[in-house]
């Protein structure tokens, strides 16, 4: 996949909490809630321990992303994004650069990102497939 629908990137730049999935050694489902933005075509997400999931998609890079539009009432069935993913690591100080970019969408526009200063790990999910139910979806 190409590009990123621009509905779609507009729902990732309000600041929804995503759901990341990625296997397990053991194959079992590990779940993560995470911060996501964009960063050209693809979506990405910040870390400063190198945790389960980073663990998991070193092993294998096979992802989905959930996370919900913001709750129409009277709305049977919410607006919500699954994206299917590569994800690749990079290691670096834009971790933390971008967990500061993030901040100032999930706590606050002038919000610094609470942690110190550190290089960690970004995560860029390249998009393969995208589902739910949306602007963002291709009619079946």
């Amino acid at each position: 996949m190409s590009a990123l629908p621009p509905e779609l990137r507009g729902l990732i730049e309000t600041g929804p909490l995503a759901h990341l999935s990625t296997i397990n050694a053991n194959g079992s489902p590990q779940v993560s809630v995470i911060w996501i933005g964009v960063d050209g075509d693809d979506v990405v997400s910040g870390h400063l321990s190198w945790n389960a999931k980073l663990r998991n998609v070193e092993r294998d890079p096979r992802v989905v992303l959930s996370f919900d539009a913001r709750r129409q009432p009277g709305v049977f069935l919410a607006e919500h994004a699954v994206l299917r993913a590569r994800a690749e690591i990079e290691p670096g100080e834009q971790a933390w650069e971008l967990l500061d970019r993030l901040a100032k969408v999930y706590l606050a526009p002038d919000a610094t990102f609470p942690a110190p200063r550190t290089s960690g790990w970004v995560i860029r999910y390249h998009v393969e497939r995208i589902g739910g139910v949306g602007p963002w979806t291709s009619p079946a």
